[in-house]
């Protein structure tokens, strides 16, 4: 197992904001190169942050940075991006497949044009990433895929209100599933991690309530943390994996869980796909009952 990801160099899509570049923050922490595989090149008023500023954010934390503007839709721009990546850094270790699509429509309102870009983003994307980043990860003694994609917790409960998403979201870790499989003997790691509770994104703010839901989630520094902790283990064991970020930072040694709050008068909200029989290892009630 190993204890530091200096010299490392990971591919992280959607990494301009949110939880890919809280991810890349805290690999950068340690020294390492991070790809910044994202769409967003010119600032956006309803979603800050670009592939630049992420890189600066990047190297101000000690990592070194690759801002590099892709659509994971377009095969050829992720094969130039992967090439660029470890032709820039001489290798690729670590992927992480963040990119994704999300509109919680039923089936009535869920436009096709919506459907196809939830399933070529998230299912597609993260299968033709991980395809294309294999010559690579091959070549590295410590490979990991992680898709930011829930436990296979097939209830209707998860679908019936949102069915086109949700199955976009399971693809992605039907993807996960089966290379993990086919990759075991190659020795490079396959795994999912999950949010027990909404996070503090862009994303959420714009489609789940605003300030409220915002004040009652965690930080993207959980999942930052647990993937950081994901990486650290050894790709030969540690694959196939679903995870949820409190439960695994937990079986590390993680015990102080409100510093992950936005707001902790308030109390956390469950995210979606959590199955019934992952409890929580500390309370989601707000802090003050608690005391």
């Amino acid at each position: 197992m190993a204890d530091t990801l200096a010299g490392r160099t990971l591919f992280i899509t959607g990494a301009s904001r949110g939880i890919g570049l809280a991810i890349g923050l805290r690999a950068a922490r340690d020294g390492a190169n991070v790809a910044i595989a994202a769409k967003t090149a010119e600032p956006n008023p309803k979603l800050p942050g670009t592939i630049y500023s992420a890189a600066e954010a990047i190297e101000k934390a000690g990592g070194k940075a690759l801002p590099l503007a892709v659509d994971v839709r377009d095969e050829n721009q992720v094969r130039e991006a992967l090439a660029k990546t470890a032709a820039t850094f001489g290798g690729l270790d670590i992927v992480v497949n963040n990119a994704s699509a999300i509109s919680l429509t039923n089936s009535q309102a869920t436009d096709m044009k919506r459907f196809d870009l939830m399933h070529q983003i998230n299912a597609r994307g993260t299968f033709l990433v991980s395809k294309l980043a294999v010559p690579y990860l091959e070549k590295s003694a410590h490979a990991h895929i992680l898709a930011l994609s829930p436990p296979l917790d097939l209830k209707e409960k998860w679908f019936a209100a949102h069915t086109a998403y949700s199955m976009a979201k399971y693809g992605m870790s039907l993807v996960v599933l089966g290379l993990a499989g086919e990759l075991r003997r190659k020795k490079i790691a396959v795994n999912a991690l999950w949010p027990r509770t909404t996070i503090a994104t862009s994303a959420i703010q714009n489609l789940l309530g605003g300030d409220a839901i915002m004040r009652a989630s965690r930080t993207p520094d959980i999942l930052a943390d647990a993937a950081h902790a994901i990486f650290l283990e050894d790709p030969k064991s540690f694959s196939g994996n679903f995870l949820i970020d409190d439960t695994f930072l937990y079986e590390k040694g993680v015990r102080d869980f409100d510093r992950y709050r936005v707001d902790g008068s308030v109390d956390l909200a469950p995210d979606f796909f959590v199955p019934d029989d992952s409890l929580p290892p500390a309370s989601l009630k707000k802090v003050a009952a608690n005391a």
